[in-house]
């Protein structure tokens, strides 16, 4: 196929954003501060407009490189290869249990069910795990869901449903639409264990996507992109699904 017929193709496909738009209002984690951005120049006095950007790496749509969490391969955003940033996309959908039941950590169990019905995760894919809680943006209260103590409710993974996709289904990386990997319940006792388990391997992961129910389970293509910055341990970035 020539490069301008597979441009044709490509274009032919249908584009999902998988990555939110955000600024200095949008939902973050509390102990972060607000993005902001600050006009330098403007076109009425200088003849351009420039603006003046701040936030940090771990906010809204962002990626997750391993030395986010103390990796022994130290790798930094940058060091992640290139053709890891495309993979297969594999959409492993609990929301309607998630309506029910905020606290839900995906299970084994639910990846082996959707196996069952999609065929085996193929190496090397990208697995996203869809809440529907991306449609709680860009409201910071309902994305935090706080109890009357203070505490967050929010699903997330478990360590075993990580382990399994790395282990036995060699993924590449995975991506959820909460703040974190880890439920948010059991955080105060069990810390962030599927999130070390993630990175601490060598892998990266995407946090707070959204659009997942305008992909299918299955055929989908990912592309994770990101400003190339050095020494990076994160950054927001622009997801996009490509269905063929």
């Amino acid at each position: 196929m020539s490069i301008q017929n597979f441009l044709v193709e490509l274009k032919k496909s249908k584009w999902v954003d998988l990555s939110h738009e955000f600024g200095p209002n949008s939902p973050h984690f509390p102990k972060f501060n607000a993005a902001s951005a600050k006009t330098i120049f403007t076109n009425e006095k200088d003849g351009f407009l420039v603006k003046e950007f701040s936030f940090v790496g771990q906010y809204a749509t962002h990626i997750d490189p391993p030395i986010h969490f103390g990796a022994k391969s130290g790798e930094w955003v940058t060091d992640i290869p290139l053709k890891d940033l495309i993979a297969p996309l594999v959409v492993i959908d609990k929301s309607d249990v998630v309506k029910k039941n905020p606290d839900y950590s995906l299970t084994v169990a639910d990846i082996k069910e959707w196996e069952n019905e999609n065929g085996l995760i193929p190496e090397g894919a990208f697995v996203a795990f869809r809440t529907d809680w991306s449609k709680r943006w860009p409201n910071q209260k309902l994305m935090d869901n706080l109890d009357s103590d203070g505490q967050k409710h929010y699903p997330g993974w478990s360590a075993e449903a990580i382990e399994y996709i790395y282990e036995t289904r060699h993924a590449i990386a995975n991506g959820h639409e909460t703040y974190d990997t880890d439920t948010a319940v059991n955080q105060p006792t069990k810390g962030f264990i599927a999130e070390e388990l993630v990175l601490r391997s060598g892998h990266y992961q995407v946090e707070m996507l959204t659009h997942l129910d305008e992909v299918p389970a299955t055929g989908a293509i990912i592309s994770v992109m990101t400003p190339k910055f050095e020494k990076a341990p994160g950054f927001p970035t622009r997801v996009i699904a490509y269905l063929p």
